[in-house]
């Protein structure tokens, strides 16, 4: 059973950046694609970015391309997602989690969640 844990969310002003990391337990991570998910109060979910299993293939929403980067070290297996200049509509929490192989924007494709993390873009 593949098991994660989201770190490094926080307060951030607008314009700042944070890392956020997802580190993973129970099995090898080197299987999986990697997507980060996040969702604001009254929004529904929404996909951020994705990684696949082999790390050679990259996706991100609109919203956030060129500003967020999505990273992988399986030999730590844990993924990363960097988010720099932060605005106000990046506040929500963020969810990573895992499927076979290759990436999707839907989060029904995905098996393991992991619990969130809150980050909060506010001046």
């Amino acid at each position: 059973q593949l098991q994660f844990v989201e770190s490094g969310g926080g307060l951030v002003q607008p314009g700042g950046s944070l890392r956020l990391a997802c580190a993973a337990s129970g099995l090898a991570l080197d299987r999986y694609a990697v997507g980060w998910f996040r969702q604001a109060p009254t929004k529904d979910r929404e996909w951020v970015s994705c990684i696949s299993a082999s790390g050679g293939s990259t996706y991100y929403a609109d919203s956030v391309k060129g500003r967020f980067t999505i990273s992988r070290d399986n030999a730590k297996n844990t993924v990363y997602l960097q988010m720099n200049s932060l605005k106000p509509e990046d506040s929500a929490v963020y969810y990573c989690a895992a499927k076979y192989y290759v990436c999707s924007s839907l989060g029904s494709a995905y098996n393991y969640w992991g619990q969130g993390t809150q980050a909060t873009v506010s001046s």
